[in-house]
């Protein structure tokens, strides 16, 4: 057989037809979408970059190449690839922690393609499996968490007072008690952009472009009436140009290793906080790893077109999915279509007031925390210490940085299934009935009587934590001779712990020189291959091991009958 296959004319066609299917095919709505997504991109972007100290002009472009590759190739189809505050705010640290200049186009190219190198390194290890390990509550926490940074960082520009404060919760408080500090202007215009908005979307064919109709509308009367409010101008002047070449500074690559796996780390934190709120409409499955090296691919592509580092955004992938993206073309058409407007309409585009993109980033904040609702009533209705990790893990993304939530969150999900695993391990006895049924006692003996077997499913986890509560639990051979105690293992993980194998021999021993025996039932072929490596076949005897079978209960069956004679003739 030869070591290629020649490939015909007609087997490209089913490669093709899985691409489309992949791809999905654009609809008008994800052109409107992406084309309110691309003007969102313009102040919004700016902004981002300007907050942290680059040029805002490399938070524009951030848009462009980036969005269009992460687009092309998410697996979280409706992700929209782009400048974050958050990514942009570690982005500035470590290029400050290093000593370098964040306005040097070099140094930002090689932050930003080194940053997406750590993604691409992280997915093709497939560590996107760890974001899988954590929980539920600590995901819902953490991306309402996000949702109220992306509200508070427009208040600003929603009503011209600049909350203080570091803690997010502390700065929304700051910016309601200083509500006579509000432009009224400024504050007119947001409410307007609401208003309208709100009225777009009470008529079912301006759903879709209910939020370009009120940037539209309200951008329009502004300019009109000559109202004096920021605009995108005030942050900085958009060329009328594509991004160009940009290359990267080899030598202060050393010096931004570690940076770059934080700026990741940040960005597909809240990449992943993404696909529990908006599920893919095709109803396909989003792939944490595939979406790592998606981030990958746009960072390194957008580094060398002098964008900013990127990351999948709660914020613009809420705006796509609110003017009606279907597919991954949404994210596509706004990186193609903002780099039109850069080229053709850049200084339309700088007429946008700031009050309507923060009036919007509000509605836009608001449904994405009004959508969490139900989510936090069913962690709160399921168990305290899930609610606790959850408000642990809000209250952290709202005060701490995003790093170092993102670690408190994961420790607070460790915690919480090692919480968890250690309750699932218990003892049932069973008993089996004159028809040689096997029933479920709804109590555990506290003692062995002679001559008798007793019968302990131990099933649940190995998990060292809950051993002193399940060893508490087993029945004690005091003033008994010639019982047994068998346990039936089935259940338990192949490969126990140490600590299991280390509380068999303490019982073992134990029920020994009472004159009793413990029996193990239900032994898998790999639990059996540690029991002999340890010692614990030779310790209980070649019969006192009684491995598994294809029979449901066909061990137990098999343990009890030899352990009954084993009791008579010892009694």
């Amino acid at each position: 057989m030869p070591w290629f296959s020649p490939r015909v004319p007609g087997d490209a066609r089913p490669d093709r037809s899985a691409r489309r299917r992949r791809l999905g095919r654009p609809r008008r709505s994800d052109v409107v979408s992406g084309m309110v997504t691309g003007l969102f991109s313009i102040p919004e972007g700016m902004a981002y970059a300007a907050i942290a100290g680059f040029n805002p002009v490399a938070g524009l472009y951030a848009g462009v190449v980036p969005a269009i590759v992460g687009s092309l190739t998410a697996r979280t189809v409706l992700m929209v690839t782009t400048l974050t505050s958050a990514i942009a705010l570690t982005s500035q640290s470590v290029l400050a922690g290093a000593g370098l200049d964040p306005t040097d186009p070099a140094n930002v190219a090689t932050l930003t393609i080194m940053v997406g190198l750590a993604m691409l390194l992280l997915g093709v290890l497939r560590l996107g499996a760890v974001l899988s390990f954590v929980s539920n509550a600590v995901m819902v926490g953490f991306s309402t968490g996000i949702a109220l940074q992306i509200v508070t960082g427009v208040l600003g520009d929603a009503t011209g007072y600049e909350p203080q404060g570091h803690n997010r919760l502390y700065q929304l408080g700051d910016w309601l008690v200083h509500v006579g500090s509000w432009d009224l202007t400024t504050t007119l215009v947001a409410v307007a952009t609401v208003a309208t908005w709100a009225l777009a979307r009470s008529v079912r064919r301006l759903v879709p472009v209910a939020l370009l109709v009120a940037m539209v509308v309200v951008s329009a009367v502004v300019v009109a009436t000559g109202l004096q409010v920021r605009q995108v101008a005030d942050i900085a002047s958009i060329p009328a140009a594509l991004p160009s070449l940009s290359l990267p500074d080899v030598s202060v690559a050393p010096s931004l290793v570690g940076g770059a796996f934080a700026v990741a780390l940040v960005a597909l934190a809240q990449a992943a906080s993404i696909a529990p709120s908006l599920p893919n409409p095709d109803g396909s499955r989003s792939d944490a790893n595939a979406d790592f090296r998606s981030q990958g691919w746009a960072n390194v592509a957008g580094g060398f077109f002098q964008a900013l580092p990127s990351g999948g955004s709660m914020s613009r992938t809420g705006v796509a999915a609110e003017a009606g993206a279907r597919t991954r073309w949404a994210g596509v058409v706004s990186g193609a279509f903002l780099a039109l407007v850069v080229l053709l309409l850049g200084g339309v585009a700088e007429l946008i007031p700031m009050a309507v993109i923060g009036g919007l980033i509000l509605v836009v904040g608001g449904e994405l925390i009004w959508g969490k609702r139900r989510e936090i009533l069913l962690v709160l209705r399921t168990s305290p210490l899930s609610s606790a990790a959850m408000v642990l893990t809000f209250l952290a993304t709202t005060q701490l940085p995003l790093q170092q939530a993102i670690v408190l969150g994961a420790v607070l999900s460790l915690l919480l299934y090692c919480v968890q695993a250690a309750r699932q391990a218990h003892l049932r006895r069973l008993v089996r009935g004159p028809d040689g049924r096997w029933t479920v006692s709804s109590t555990l003996p506290t003692t062995l009587r002679s001559g008798e077997v007793t019968v302990l499913d131990f099933s649940g986890t190995s998990f060292f934590a809950a051993l002193p509560r399940i060893e508490s639990a087993l029945p004690r051979g005091d003033g008994a001779h010639g019982a047994v105690l068998v346990l039936v293992l089935r259940t338990l993980p192949d490969i126990p712990s140490s600590a299991v194998v280390e509380l068999l021999h303490r019982t073992a021993r134990r029920l020994r020189d009472q004159g009793n025996r413990l029996v193990l039932a239900g032994v898998t072929p790999s639990m059996r291959a540690v029991l002999e490596r340890t010692g614990t076949v030779t310790q209980l005897g070649e019969d006192a091991v009684v491995d598994a079978s294809t029979e449901l209960l066909g061990s137990l069956d098999r343990a009890l009958d030899d352990a009954e004679r084993w009791a008579r003739e010892r009694s």
